[in-house]
């Protein structure tokens, strides 16, 4: 099962209002494994980054400059995430951007179905409590050092742990780890404990008090089965 954990960097929060990608990152998962595999672009989004967005991120109108536009980069991450299933942070955000952007060069949208949306999750699995992934990564102990603002690369490979971590994929991976050692400790217990045959042989005064209380009984099975 290949899944791809990505997130985006933008230069604000309504695609309508023309703001932009600046960057995709994206991080490859089997089997809710990391494989090491990693995608990312930065992409010059044809504007000014606002002043508050570049706060957020750290990417600068000075570092975008000669990056590439996205109708360059398109096919190469279309590429990469060919038809796997998508784990997004807040999913509605990065699928309005990323089908703002395919829909500009008249190409089709990505389904939203195709979204796996893990602040949904986390909102399920803990009420009430923060579901940023800064506030998962504090709760799941990932470390966060790293993260002086945020990117999209980096915020993608958080994300991953923080997916495991939701889907208990570390635990389902020991737990199926142990099985055969469970396995082998319950047959050996089951050889350590098992009692040889034995015979019980029936005295004639037991025999003698079984037959009058039979007669005690009326249509008694022991009769019908001995008739």
């Amino acid at each position: 099962m290949r899944e791809i954990a990505l997130d985006t960097e933008t230069t604000g929060l309504d695609p309508v209002a023309g703001h932009r990608i600046i960057e995709i990152g994206c991080v490859e998962m089997i089997d809710r494994i990391r494989t090491g595999k990693s995608y990312q672009a930065y992409i010059n989004p044809q504007r000014e980054v606002p002043e508050e967005a570049f706060r957020v991120h750290g990417i600068s109108n000075v570092f975008l400059k000669d990056k590439p536009i996205f109708s360059a980069v398109v096919q190469d991450w279309l590429a990469f995430i060919g038809d796997s299933r998508l784990v997004i942070h807040n999913a509605q955000f990065d699928m309005k951007f990323l089908n703002h952007e395919l829909g500009l060069l008249k190409l089709a949208p990505i389904p939203f179905e195709r979204a796996t949306d893990t602040i949904s999750i986390a909102r399920r699995k803990f009420p009430g409590a923060p579901a940023k992934l800064d506030a998962l990564c504090k709760r799941f102990n990932i470390d966060l050092s790293a993260r002086t603002y945020h990117g999209a690369l980096l915020d993608a490979e958080l994300l991953a742990d923080v997916y495991l971590e939701l889907m208990g994929g570390r635990q389902g991976a020991m737990q199926l780890d142990a099985a055969p050692t469970v396995a082998a400790a319950v047959t050996e217990v089951a050889q350590a404990i098992a009692i040889p045959r034995r015979s019980f042989p029936v005295s004639e005064e037991e025999m003698a008090a079984h037959a009058t209380f039979l007669k005690q009984i009326k249509n008694s099975i022991w009769e019908k089965i001995n008739a």
